[in-house]
């Protein structure tokens, strides 16, 4: 969208207000330094109406009007039509009224038409008897469109790409290149940074836009050969424009391919990196505006510092952040928002002298408020010089990013204990594999020991079965471990073979008679229909004993049933009861966690791995297992198996 011409500008201007003004005084000085020295945010006023009242060097950087074309012009100029269709600009103003300050992202034009996606905060600017005067705006620029251009120029088709670039793009020189590397295309953006016409490049080499010394060196002719080879190649270095002068580049060369995958050119997109802007007049207002433009940002600490690194202006973000009045900071150094030992390294006078050298510095780290607390900030400290390029002092920016931090913290915390848990699964698998081996030769010597014993008396027999239940335990523990072990690097194998399932828990009930008796627990089996199906007998056996030991350790005295029957077509359900004291509720949600027990409260041993690797050993075959607390007190567990499985690992 283009501006009005200059004939209907003088007509829609707002009057100007000012009047005759005396000579500024130092401090309108140092706050138009402070405004011209920030050129990565458009920062400008608005009057009541909405109309531009001042413009900085970031705001003619971003939106590529000059003060002269855009002073007096409403804020509605920026917008797109469909936004000022639907009234958006008058909307926002109305809202930073009220709430006192608005933020806002959307689409934004540019003089030339072009869109950028901008971040927007509009903040109101009201007198001492609280009177509206104005507004203050600070817009960012967020577009990333090199990296959105690039993407865009590798798909679509060759006799495609030029024509959007030409229609959209002004801040890059994108063109295309033959095999040889000879200029074949040209765009606007081409011809504003390098200054040739279409009719003067084309067909020349791409050595045209090097230096003496980089043709020398064969960096032409090096680049290409690269982005043949690897597809694309991005470089920066010094570049010669039309008139001789030269100019930062950053470049970025892409390989181009037809479709039947022959080579055809190369696409280049160049941006000048340099000073692009200078400021082509001094902002013309008065020391309050100024003051106030820099104090409505709140959400950034933007001040002034002499040349000594001492405060010469403060604004409400700076208040807001470091907690210090205007009063109680200017005059004072700014090493009294660094930490003691910062301060002792020399380290203030270090980021003067570097932003001295190099024009600006930025750095984050921590930093003190008014309080003694510390707060992690960003910070950008920028040399400020006047017109024959004699330093006047410092403008420094400030963020808050302690938020951002803790969290960087937190995922390091979490990144910890991952690792902590990795370190103990590996040592559960070492550990149990470790015992397993003297476990086994220790049954395998009671058991031909006992074969080797023609009569036990009684006590001694008493005792040898003592020790042969507390090797079975200690076997069964070890076991439960290395299936852990197993879970946790993903090798619990399954070896699913055709068996009924009423065969299987009828068994495995008839083998735990003997543990079932001990405990005093009735155990009872109903099978409605017989359940052919296919799964690991040695691991559907292992549920069985976990859940009915459960039952023989918790439920102690008290009837155990199983049930096996059919659900729908394709599950068969296993049910496991008892008439124990059940499982406290705040307990059932972890029950089948690792190291979990089903009544804590209470000293009943063992490591709590049993019903942790059942729920592992029921996923491993398609299946799930729960457990509720049954009505009138006891605990019920509910095994779903598919009737065909195929699953040979744990998830």
């Amino acid at each position: 969208m283009t501006p009005p011409s200059p004939s209907s500008a003088l007509a829609t201007r707002a009057p100007d207000d000012l009047g005759g003004r005396t000579l500024l005084r130092q401090s309108e000085d140092q706050f138009r330094a402070l405004v011209e020295s920030v050129k990565d945010y458009a920062i400008f006023m608005l009057d009541r109406e909405g109309r531009v009242r001042t413009w900085n060097a970031g705001a003619q950087l971003i939106k590529g009007y000059t003060p002269s074309e855009i002073v007096g012009y409403p804020l509605a100029t920026f917008y797109t039509q469909e936004d000022r269709d639907r009234g958006k600009p008058a909307a926002l103003l109305a809202q930073a009224a009220e709430l006192g300050r608005v933020e806002d992202e959307g689409w934004r034009v540019r003089k030339d038409g072009s869109l950028f996606w901008a971040d927007v905060v509009i903040t109101s600017i009201r007198n001492e008897a609280g009177e509206l005067t104005g507004f203050a705006k600070v817009t960012r620029d967020l577009t990333q469109r090199r990296r959105t251009e690039e993407e865009r120029l590798r798909r679509l088709r060759a006799d495609d790409k030029f024509r959007v670039v030409v229609e959209s793009v002004r801040d890059y020189a994108i063109f295309m290149l033959d095999t040889e590397g000879r200029v074949r295309t040209w765009n606007v953006g081409a011809e504003i940074i390098k200054g040739y016409g279409p009719d003067e490049i084309i067909g020349r080499s791409i050595e045209t836009f090097y230096t003496p010394e980089a043709r020398l060196q064969r960096k032409p002719a090096r680049l290409l050969a690269q982005a043949l080879r690897d597809g694309r190649v991005e470089d920066e270095g010094w570049r010669v424009r039309k008139d001789g002068s030269r100019f930062w580049a950053d470049v970025v060369i892409t390989a181009l391919y037809g479709p039947n995958g022959e080579h055809i050119g190369f696409a280049k997109v160049t941006r000048d990196s340099t000073a692009r802007w200078r400021a082509d007049e001094e902002l013309r207002r008065s020391e309050e505006r100024f003051r106030l433009l820099v104090d409505s940002v709140e959400d950034y600490a933007i001040f002034m510092l002499n040349p000594d690194g001492y405060v010469t202006t403060w604004n409400s973000g700076a208040e807001r952040i470091k907690g210090f009045k205007s009063e109680e900071i200017l005059g004072k150094h700014f090493s009294c928002f660094w930490p003691p030992e910062d301060v002792a390294a020399g380290r203030c006078e270090q980021e003067l002298e570097r932003a001295k050298l190099d024009g600006r510095v930025e750095q984050e780290g921590w930093r003190l408020r008014k309080n003694g607390s510390r707060f992690w900030a960003n910070v950008t400290i920028s040399a400020v010089r006047d017109a024959c390029g004699q330093l006047v002092g410092f403008a420094k920016v400030t963020r808050d990013l302690t938020a951002r931090r803790t969290l960087e913290q937190e995922r390091l915390q979490r990144a910890r204990a991952e690792e902590a848990l990795r370190v103990r699964d590996e040592f559960l698998s070492i550990a149990s594999h470790e015992l397993k081996t003297p476990l086994t030769s220790v049954q395998m010597e009671m058991f031909a020991l006992k074969d080797r014993l023609e009569a036990l008396d009684e006590r001694a027999e008493r005792k040898f079965e003592r020790l042969s239940r507390n090797v079975d335990r200690l076997s069964a523990l070890v076991d439960a471990l290395l299936d852990v072990s197993r879970i946790a690097t993903g090798r619990l194998a399954l070896s699913p073979e055709p068996l009924e399932l009423g065969e299987v828990v009828s068994g495995m009930v008839e083998n735990m008679r003997l543990p079932a008796e001990r405990a005093g627990c009735n155990v009872t089996l109903t099978v409605k229909e017989p359940l052919p199906g296919c799964w690991d007998r040695l691991r559907i056996e292992q549920v069985l004993v976990n859940l009915l030991s459960n039952s023989f350790k918790y439920a102690a005295g008290t009837p155990v049933a199983i049930r096996l029957a059919r659900e729908g077509d394709d599950t068969a359900v296993i049910t496991v009861s008892d008439r124990g004291p059940g499982i406290p509720e705040e307990e059932l949600p972890r029950i089948f966690d690792r190291f979990a027990r089903a009544a804590p409260s209470q000293n009943y041993g063992g490591l709590g791995l049993g019903l942790y690797v059942s729920r592992q050993i029921a996923t491993a075959h398609g299946g799930t297992i729960s457990a509720r607390n049954r009505m009138g007190g006891g605990t019920e567990f509910v095994v779903h198996l598919p009737l065909a499985n195929t699953s040979r690992t744990v998830p």
